[in-house]
């Protein structure tokens, strides 16, 4: 017989036996009774357990170690709010790329010189020769221009000078850009970073910017300006009060380039108010009277030594009123601007139920300026984008809206920019709506920037072939004459040039003409040696003058030169004096 170890065999089970309040457990061998404990051997045995012999729990205490590392305590956010040389890196170069968009969508556009264009580009020369040689002007150009020709026209014509119309354009190109990164600028400063982006990528793209951009007229020179004087002022907010006082003379500045940027002089002095308000409190009101105090001073310093208020008055607050419709020109200020403006209503609106502008828990341990406080800014901001189109309603004009809504944009842009943060939402949760919102602006500012380009015809043709007619002693009669005095400035001037906007003639007879009639009778004595019409700056009186050379034996027609624009094809007729 082999010897084995004695297996356990099972019994069945009794329910009324005692149970063994010892356990056990199975194992290959069998069953193993639970070995009692030492206080349960004690106990078994009658006596207590001796006290040298550890117990288990004492074993247990004694032999236990310290852990090989420790849980690090978690922060409470896993970001830092404070600025940084790595996001002001990435925020510079996001802004690169903003400015270079803005740069080729305004590059891309092309045509040859507009009136305006031509018109103060040739008053800048004729100024600057007037400043250099004495050269007596043509005309007065400050009796009847919206800015001072000695500003923007000076200096745009140096530049054309040296590079032609296309420099001249690129200087408007650089200062629409520099507007942009003082947007950029001063957006950060009242909000953060990423509203300050939101804001300059959507004013890069709006049809006044871009078309502004290549426009070799002073808007874009006094938009700057104007950004310049509201960084300022939004920059020195914890300065000493009295450095808002270097914004007055940007500001006067930018009134001098542009009659029309006085509309905006109280949104920059409001600015003033409400920058200064969290930092200074009740002395933000000297904030606000020192810089009204030092641009009041400095515009009446200017009216009075000046000739410009003859120009301001003609050009600006006793301006003739024209016939276009309110509703007309809100439907076309809604064109241009109403999508970035809705943007702004719905930044300002989120800005006041909810000031916080960081995701960052401890943001809510800042201070934050008042419900009333971010209301007034809201509506300041937003409201300036309101007054061109309202005061253009006033004039009853559509002349230079599409300009004048950029400039109440610049200041609707930051509400704008706030709105897009908040509708992506924190962390960017909806980005595409923030893509789906400025695809649409891209598209909208590039169809109607190529429009806008397109509403005058290229007058190339037609410049050559009037080339060899014009001299110093002859007398023109034009649609347009700007262009042709601004491409043959060397041999032409303003004084030999007659519009179509009103003419006032004595015929041979010494009989007094004014209107139509004028016209006719200048045409019947064969006062003009050169006539060029477009049909689209004045169709009236085109189509009068046309009428009268019909069968003028002292006229006869030279050129017919078919041109396409954006309203579609019209053609230059051009007739020349044969007696």
């Amino acid at each position: 017989m082999t010897s084995r170890p004695d297996h356990y065999t099972p019994q069945p089970y009794d329910p009324y036996s005692e149970d063994d309040t010892r356990g056990g457990w199975l194992n290959s061998d069998g069953y193993v009774p639970r070995q009692p404990q030492a206080h349960e051997a004690g106990e078994e045995s009658g006596r207590e357990q001796p006290d040298d012999q550890p117990t288990f729990a004492l074993r247990t205490v004694a032999e236990s170690t310290e852990p090989g590392y420790h849980v690090p305590d978690t922060p409470e956010v896993g970001w830092d709010m404070a600025a940084s040389s790595r996001r002001a890196w990435v925020s510079r170069a996001v802004l690169l790329f903003i400015l270079a968009v803005q740069a080729v969508l305004s590059l891309r556009l092309s045509n040859t010189a507009f009136q305006d264009e031509a018109l103060y580009l040739a008053a800048g020369h004729a100024e600057l020769q007037h400043l250099l040689h004495g050269t007596p002007l043509p005309i007065n150009y400050a009796a009847y221009f919206s800015g001072s020709p000695q500003l923007y026209p000076v200096l745009a014509a140096v530049v054309d000078g040296r590079f032609g119309l296309a420099g001249a354009r690129t200087l408007s190109l650089v200062f629409m850009l520099g507007a942009t990164a003082l947007l950029y600028s001063f957006t950060r400063r009242l909000f953060n970073e990423r509203a300050a982006l939101a804001a300059a990528a959507l004013f890069a793209v709006v049809q006044s910017t871009v078309v502004m951009g290549y426009f070799a007229t002073y808007d874009a020179a006094a938009v700057f300006l104007l950004a310049l004087a509201t960084w300022i002022v939004v920059r020195t907010d914890r300065a000493p009060v009295f450095a808002v006082l270097l914004a007055a003379p940007v500001a006067v500045l930018a009134v001098g380039v542009k009659y029309a940027a006085g509309l905006y002089l109280p949104t920059i002095v409001v600015l003033a108010l409400l920058t200064g308000w969290p930092h200074r409190g009740a002395k933000a009101f000297l904030r606000m009277l020192l810089l009204v105090l030092g641009i009041g001073g400095l515009l009446a310093a200017g009216m009075y030594t000046t000739d410009l208020l003859a120009g301001v008055q003609q050009t600006t607050t006793n301006r003739d009123h024209g016939s276009d419709s309110a509703a007309f020109l809100l439907q076309r200020s809604a064109e241009w601007g109403g999508l970035m403006f809705l943007t702004a209503v719905g930044g300002a609106i989120s800005y006041i139920r909810r000031s916080r502008m960081n995701e960052s828990p401890l943001a809510q341990r800042l201070g934050t300026p008042g419900w009333r406080w971010r209301a007034l800014l809201g509506l300041v901001l937003c409201g300036t984008a309101v007054l061109a189109p309202v005061y253009q309603m006033h004039l009853g004009t559509v002349v230079s809206l599409f300009k004048h809504v950029g400039f109440g944009l610049l200041f609707a842009a930051p509400m704008a920019g706030v709105g897009v943060t908040r509708l992506m939402g924190a962390h960017f949760r909806y980005p595409q709506l923030g893509v789906m919102l400025w695809t649409a602006m891209l598209c909208l500012g590039i169809s109607q920037a190529d429009w806008r380009f397109g509403v005058w015809p290229d007058s190339s043709k037609m410049i050559a072939a009037i080339d060899s007619h014009v001299n110093r002693k002859g007398h023109y009669l034009s649609s347009t004459p700007e262009v042709p005095v601004y491409y043959l400035r060397d041999k032409t001037s303003h004084r030999q040039w007659q519009s179509v906007f009103g003419m006032q003639y004595t015929d041979k007879r010494g009989k007094y003409h004014t209107g139509d009639e004028a016209y006719r009778a200048a045409l019947r004595d064969g006062e003009f040696d050169l006539i060029v019409l477009d049909g689209l700056t004045n169709p009236r009186v085109d189509a009068v003058i046309a009428k009268a050379v019909q069968g003028n034996a002292h006229y006869r027609l030279l050129a017919d030169l078919p041109f396409r624009n954006s309203s579609g094809t019209g053609h230059y007729r051009i007739w020349i004096r044969t007696s």
